[in-house]
């Protein structure tokens, strides 16, 4: 039965989906143009201030759908989850407006400096608005992230008459899964914002072999996803072993332990039975999740059914592990590879076609990663303080429908949209852009 809380799991699901796709871009890609624009300065090579004009207008595109989503994301602690804010407002009401008292303020003051500002500020001043809009960008994920990690391991509050209120702040925004989730999300950002460069500068290159910006920006994303993919790797075991820690029924669910026991094999894949509870199909690596997650080859890990009545849904997190992982590690490979025939100068069309088609793979890998953090903190809107039952709306499930179908039209079409815009920029400026007569071996290509 789709009921209130269904439906109303399903419209902020779909909010979230949408919104976090902007921002993960937006948080890295402002500092891609701070170097651009540095180089620019630097050099005065007319080509890297081609490439920061081309991907101002991309931020500004990825910014404006961030700013029109996360609106309607915040409307949702009204209308559908108001019992929310009526339990933690004192905690979640302040960091929410530091958010935007400190961050967005800053991104949305000196954004239109970057836009429109470079004939009419010196190079110094539109530099110093493309810095402060990166970090207010920075400082946006910061205030959220430190909500949604309280959200996850509360720290520093206290309880009076069934109501949450703040007991010390910087245990509420140092809590301890804050660390690790802040890391882990600025190096997804990034990757996922050098793969869009990639694979938009690919088909720029395809349009053009000759096209000297996509070739600069080309590298310069390349050589931040080789650097940045193995700490990303460590990045996430320590994630891991955090959450393991303080949440090891999500950890449970993710690698679909049932029961409790050492020695446990990683399973490649298998299909979990919630009402067998177990797994059907398995296909398993002997010892290797307690190698991963204990650092001990006879590591014990808890299993589901120590958490009866608290534990997540098994299904959605085992797959969304797993779809998370096997993007990253496909990125991880692809970036080296890259990179590898890059320093040969043998990129050939199929290559560049293969990097256009992975455009986006970073938002599969950050959304995959965003249902295991929310869906893994299931049944708890607030890990032991308020659970998402008793938070949500008694507004009929037909209004909520009504709202969710609307909700996922507009946003396929936003979506589509977007994408579609992303290119057409993208060959606007090839087809404005003048031929070079640098020699395609210097640059890497194999025509």
């Amino acid at each position: 039965m789709l009921d209130t809380l269904v439906l109303s799991r399903m419209q902020f699901a779909a909010n979230i989906t949408f919104h976090i796709l902007f921002p993960t871009i937006t948080i890295a890609l402002c500092w891609f143009l701070l170097f651009f624009k540095v180089r620019s300065n630097q050099t005065g090579d007319p080509i890297w201030a081609k490439v920061y004009q081309f991907w101002v207008k991309i931020f500004a595109l990825t910014f404006a759908l961030g700013v029109v989503s996360g609106v309607t994301m915040s409307f949702q602690f009204g209308t559908n989850w108001p019992g929310f804010m009526e339990k933690v407002g004192n905690i979640a009401g302040p960091l929410l407006g530091y958010e935007v008292l400190v961050a967005f303020f800053m991104e949305a003051t000196f954004l239109g400096i970057m836009l429109f500002g470079a004939s009419k500020v010196s190079k110094r001043v539109h530099t110093l608005a493309t810095l402060l809009v990166a970090v207010g960008t920075t400082l946006s994920s910061f205030w959220i992230i430190v909500l949604d990690s309280w959200m996850q391991t509360p720290a520093g509050y206290e309880i009076r008459d069934g109501i949450v209120f703040a007991q010390d702040w910087l245990a509420i925004i140092f809590n301890p899964s804050m660390p690790y989730r802040f890391v882990h999300m600025l190096l997804a950002s990034f990757l996922t914002s050098s793969f869009l460069i990639i694979g938009v500068s690919s088909y720029q290159i395809l349009q053009d072999k000759k096209h000297q910006a996509a070739w600069k920006a080309l590298r310069v994303a390349l050589t931040v996803a080789v650097v940045l993919a193995p700490i990303q790797m460590i990045a996430g075991d320590f994630h891991g072993l955090n959450t393991l820690e303080h949440q090891p029924q999500k950890v449970a669910a993710m690698e679909g332990i049932w029961e409790t026991e050492s020695g446990v094999p990683m399973l490649l894949f298998a299909v979990p039975d919630a009402k067998t509870r177990s797994n059907h199909f398995e296909v398993p690596i002997p010892h290797v999740a307690s190698l991963i997650l204990t650092h001990q080859w006879d590591g014990e890990i808890q299993g589901v059914n120590d958490f009866e009545g608290a534990h997540p849904p098994v299904a959605p997190l085992f797959f969304s592990f797993r779809i998370m992982v096997g993007s990253g590690v496909l990125m991880i490979l692809m970036a080296f590879y890259t990179y590898w025939r890059l320093q040969r100068a043998s990129i050939g069309t199929r290559h560049l076609q293969v990097l256009v088609a992975m455009t986006f793979m970073g938002w599969i890998a950050t959304v995959a990663g965003w249902y295991i953090t929310e869906m893994g903190r299931q049944p708890f809107l607030v890990t032991g303080i308020l659970r998402t039952a008793d938070a949500v709306t008694q507004t009929p499930s037909s209004y909520v429908g009504m709202t969710l179908a609307a909700y996922l039209m507009m946003y396929a079409f936003m979506l589509v949209a977007y994408i579609k815009t992303v290119f057409m920029l993208a060959r606007k400026q090839v087809n404005a852009a003048p031929t070079s007569d640098t020699k395609f071996e210097q640059q890497g290509v194999v025509a």
